[in-house]
């Protein structure tokens, strides 16, 4: 009776199998095929940190940003502050405009700088005050702090990107004593 029950099994296309070697055998290939996606998860994970490494320090912020942000002047009053900012990335080189106004202040500050191993450093320019000068810092992975400096001015600047968002924080000794903007692309 045993053959006539394998024999029907087979023709139908069914298999008898021990039951218990049947559940070792689904829960190896379900194992192997859980190794298999999180090999291939941390591989494209490799990848990805590989390709963002290989677009440089700056891949992150290329392109044109808007949004906004406060101005504390130097007699303390705040305003709102209304942005724009553009980066033009090759590599560890990057050149950035950003162009903020409120009703009563306007600054539009310039730059060029290059990253050797997460130093920073480069030039600035303000155009509306015509005042010019050199950036140095550290920075990458889409967080750089820098120091602008020229004769009688020093200012600190702190930015970070992460994804499509990017904040800017200024801190100055004279006009101006801070910026905090928030943009976005």
């Amino acid at each position: 009776m045993g053959h006539q029950v394998a024999y029907l099994a087979a023709v139908d296309g069914k298999h008898r199998v021990n039951d218990s070697n049947f559940e070792l055998t689904s829960r190896a290939k379900i194992r192997r095929l859980l190794i298999a996606a999180a090999v291939l998860l941390g591989a494209s994970v490799s990848i990805s940190s590989v390709h963002a490494q290989a677009g440089g320090p700056f891949a992150g912020m290329a392109g044109n940003w808007a949004g906004g942000g406060i101005v504390t002047l130097d007699d303390g009053s705040r305003e709102r502050l209304r942005c724009r900012a553009s980066y033009a990335v090759a590599g560890v080189q990057m050149t950035m405009t950003l162009t903020c106004a409120s009703d009563a202040y306007k600054f539009q500050l310039g730059a060029n700088v290059v990253d050797q191993g997460g130093a920073v450093s480069g030039n600035w320019t303000e155009t509306s005050r015509n005042i010019s000068g050199t950036l140095q810092g550290r920075g990458g992975g889409g967080s750089f702090e820098v120091l602008a400096s020229t004769g009688g001015f020093n200012a600190n600047i702190s930015l970070r990107t992460v994804g499509n968002r990017q904040s800017i924080s200024m801190r100055a000794d004279s006009q101006f004593r801070a910026a905090n903007i928030s943009l976005s692309r």
